[in-house]
Formats: structure tokens, sequence, C-alpha cells
């Protein structure tokens, strides 16, 4: 059964590079879905080991947050006016962060202790 997850980690780890690298590669196309990374994006402390996590931009509006575990199950799902996102409910491991805010949209690793 370990060695299950270990795969799944490796096939979603191995994906979401290949994503993320074919992204920053083609500019043009993101240009035309309107998905560009978020100007400013600083998230911080990462990996997070007090339960909090501060997500700020260069215009600090409001962000539509989802966190996603590395078998892609949605874990948490909440709109984020301010700058600081509480996790404490999150297991330790590696996770996945898409932020939007306003057009823009941005997906980041998270790394919870």
């Amino acid at each position: 059964m370990k060695k299950n997850y270990i795969f799944k980690f490796l096939i979603v780890t191995m994906l979401f590079a290949s994503v993320s690298s074919f992204a920053q590669s083609n500019d043009g196309i993101a240009a035309k879905k309107n998905i560009e990374n978020i100007e400013g994006l600083t998230i911080f402390p990462n990996p997070v080991n007090n339960g909090k996590v501060y997500i700020s931009t260069k215009h600090n509006l409001t962000k539509n947050i989802e966190i996603f575990d590395v078998l892609g199950k949605k874990v948490i799902s909440q709109v984020l006016y301010g700058k600081e996102l509480k996790i404490q409910d999150l297991n330790p491991g590696v996770y996945i962060l898409k932020i939007k805010e306003g057009k823009f949209s941005a997906t980041r690793k998270l790394v919870v202790r």
C-alpha cells in the first residue's frame, strides 16, 4: 500500500512539473487565456509549522484559495480577504496551493510540517 502512495506522489509531481514548465515557456498562450502569475506574490513561511501561512501580493485584492493534496483531492477552498490563511487542520505533508486574484492565477507548492 505504501508503494502505491509513493507511485501516485511521483506521478502527480512529474505531471505538476511538466505542466508548470510548459506554462512558463509558452507566455503567448498564457496571455491569451488570462492565466498569468500574480504580480508580487509572496507566500511565507514555507514550510509551515505554526498552522498559519501569509499570502500577499502587490495589489492585495480578495483571493480565492484552493489547496489540494498530492492525490489531487481538494482539502481547502476559501476566499481570503486579508493575508493570513489558517491551515491548522492540515496534516503534515506536501500540498498544491492554487491562488486566484482577479483574472490572474498562480500555483505553488506548500509544505506543512
